[in-house]
């Protein structure tokens, strides 16, 4: 994304005013880096966590769900944690996590501008489904009676928040990026939001499952009402 001369930065749309805005000092590498590196630490731990679970060691998709939380509360709460708290002077700051919100929002720039919807949906995201997240892992690894009662009301969370996110920006003619740029709209917009509208449905649909046949089970033990 070629830099604007009139406005100083590489965001869209061109006309969008940023005041003190300072480009990134980190390389694109490492900002990466902490992202996907530090996710497949998590998922890494998370999966040796998995085989001594309370119950016994789980089969590999419901491990794979317990390391899909734990990546869910380090977005979550600390990636978007951040940008709640800190949207407002993402343009001009260089810490670390706000160049990483400072490099997607060359493929949404709703990020770098405060958006009023963006800030009040990812607050949710990050005080809500951040803490709940955490709470889902610890409940799979003891295998508490509520677990996929927490994973369906994350993962309506979750696909709910971004259903919002992708057609507010559909409706407003994906002017916030470059639409067809290989990175930042393809990758950024559209790939790493995916992943939070299929694998939510999926883990919906995986929860009624197992809800669905608890609550026939016990239908079928509750004794019937006797006929007069």
């Amino acid at each position: 994304m070629a830099e604007s001369a009139t406005t100083g930065h590489p965001y869209w749309p061109r006309e969008l005013q940023l005041p003190g805005y300072r480009h990134n000092e980190k390389p694109l590498w490492k900002l990466l880096s902490f992202v996907f590196a530090g996710s497949g630490l998590l998922l890494a731990g998370t999966w040796l966590l998995t085989a001594r679970a309370r119950a016994g060691r789980p089969g590999v998709a419901r491990r794979l769900v317990v390391c899909w939380f734990a990546v869910c509360a380090f977005v979550h709460g600390v990636i978007e944690g951040w940008f709640s708290l800190y949207h407002g002077q993402l343009a001009g700051d260089q810490a670390f996590l706000s160049q990483i919100w400072k490099e997607y929002a060359k493929g949404d720039s709703r990020y770098i501008s405060s958006d009023n919807f963006t800030v009040c949906m990812e607050t949710i995201t990050a005080w809500a489904w951040g803490p709940l997240s955490i709470w889902t892992v610890f409940a799979f690894l003891q295998n508490k009676p509520y677990r996929l009662v927490l994973q369906l009301i994350i993962s309506l969370g979750q696909l709910y928040g971004d259903v919002l996110y992708l057609f507010t920006e559909y409706r407003d003619g994906f002017r916030h990026s470059e639409p067809g740029h290989p990175l930042y709209f393809w990758f950024y917009f559209v790939f790493l939001n995916s992943l939070w509208i299929l694998i939510p449905v999926a883990l919906i649909l995986d929860a009624c499952r197992h809800l669905s046949a608890a609550q026939a089970a016990a239908d079928q033990q509750r004794p019937k009402a006797k006929s007069t």
